[in-house]
């Protein structure tokens, strides 16, 4: 097995492997140009995320710059999806991302890490595994999501939270390491903020 089929497969491998340099070269190109678009350039960027995603759904909005590793060519969005400024995704392997979900500045998902073992670490070496976030999720600012992680859907993370486990669905998350800080719940069905109630047609 060459170091190109053990991307996915979660085993230890050399990242500048000629081979993967080079297809991962023609995919930084393109998310260059992305980033250099105008922000009245809407419909060339959407075209645009529709050759550089593996998957991507309508609707989705993605302000640069975006940072990927593979120019998002191992990323999957569903619909709808909104991703602020500086989101960063390591997308050495598969990056899931349900409909509806959004993202505040500053996020990074990462796929990609490195052995503990300084011996392994001198070389270089690398190993990915996937990351999956559900439908309906709110990915606060500056949040780190690592490797191999999944949230389930209509999840909170807190502003500026390290995920290092998985989160279920239905609860607000926070801290470092992330933990669930409580279930999504009634008091959310008539407060949007503090003390100020969601108006009743909002929710018709």
């Amino acid at each position: 097995m060459n170091s190109r089929d053990k991307l996915h497969g979660g085993e230890i491998y050399d990242p500048c492997d000629e081979e993967i340099l080079k297809e991962q070269y023609r995919y930084l190109d393109r998310l260059y140009d992305f980033n250099m678009t105008r922000p009245t350039e809407l419909e060339k960027r959407t075209a645009m995320l529709k050759v550089m995603f593996a998957e991507i759904g309508e609707n989705c909005y993605i302000e640069p710059p975006l940072h990927t590793n593979f120019g998002g060519h191992h990323v999957h969005f569903g619909k709808n999806v909104y991703a602020n400024f500086n989101l960063t995704l390591v997308d050495d392997t598969h990056i899931y991302v349900g409909d509806n979900t959004m993202f505040g500045p500053n996020v990074v998902v990462a796929t990609a890490g490195h052995p503990i073992l300084p011996q392994l670490r001198e070389k270089g070496y690398q190993y990915n595994a996937s990351v999956r976030i559900g439908k309906n999720c709110w990915i606060g600012a500056g949040a780190i999501i690592v490797p191999g992680v999944t949230i389930g859907d209509n999840v909170v993370i807190g502003a500026g939270s390290v995920v290092t486990k998985d989160i279920p669905s239905n609860v607000v998350a926070v801290g470092n390491p992330c933990r669930v800080l409580r279930e999504v719940g009634e008091h959310d069905r008539m407060y949007y903020f503090k003390d100020r109630k969601i108006a009743p047609e909002l929710l018709g």
